[in-house]
């Protein structure tokens, strides 16, 4: 029985049910699929890529079929289709990775306001458990006797409290 009077095993089964609350609410799960969806856009755009530079390559095959003598024009094809497929995977990939900063960042931040929050319940509810308890302490240890001594005292001690 004298367990159940520590506030150190009440905080504790505060902090277990909050974070059974945010298991329960399957936060982690939404986290995980958030990121998965964005694992999948960025393997959607890098697939593009590919085959942005999969279409510049037979762009290549066929002017080399078509025209032998114009093979200087088709190198600065080649080259430009390959700067731009490399332009457009780097544009794409940080894109992508600030956007998933972005998203795991807002992810954090409302874990750490879901927790604070939750702290802050703990917290409160902590204090009117031991308000409660020493109000009941105290009028379970005043007696009329005792709050008469009591009072007397201050009143005698008012006068050098004062000055």
């Amino acid at each position: 029985m004298e367990l159940l009077s520590e506030p150190e095993l009440w905080v504790g089964v505060g902090f277990l049910m909050v974070v059974g609350l945010l298991l329960y609410v399957g936060v982690p799960k939404l986290v995980g699929g958030m990121l998965d969806a964005r694992a999948a856009a960025i393997k959607s755009e890098l697939d593009e890529a590919r085959r942005l530079r999969e279409e510049a390559q037979a762009l290549l095959e066929g002017y080399k079929k078509k025209a032998a003598g114009a093979e200087k024009e088709a190198e600065a094809i080649v080259v430009e289709a390959r700067a731009e497929a490399e332009r457009f995977a780097a544009e794409s990939r940080a894109a992508l990775q600030s956007l998933i900063e972005r998203r795991a960042k807002g992810a954090q931040d409302k874990i750490a306001q879901a927790e604070a929050a939750a702290l802050a319940e703990i917290r409160k509810l902590a204090a009117d458990a031991a308000t409660s308890a020493a109000e009941k302490l105290i009028v379970a240890r005043m007696d009329a006797k005792r709050t008469g001594t009591l009072i007397a005292e201050s009143i005698k001690d008012l006068s050098s409290k004062l000055n």
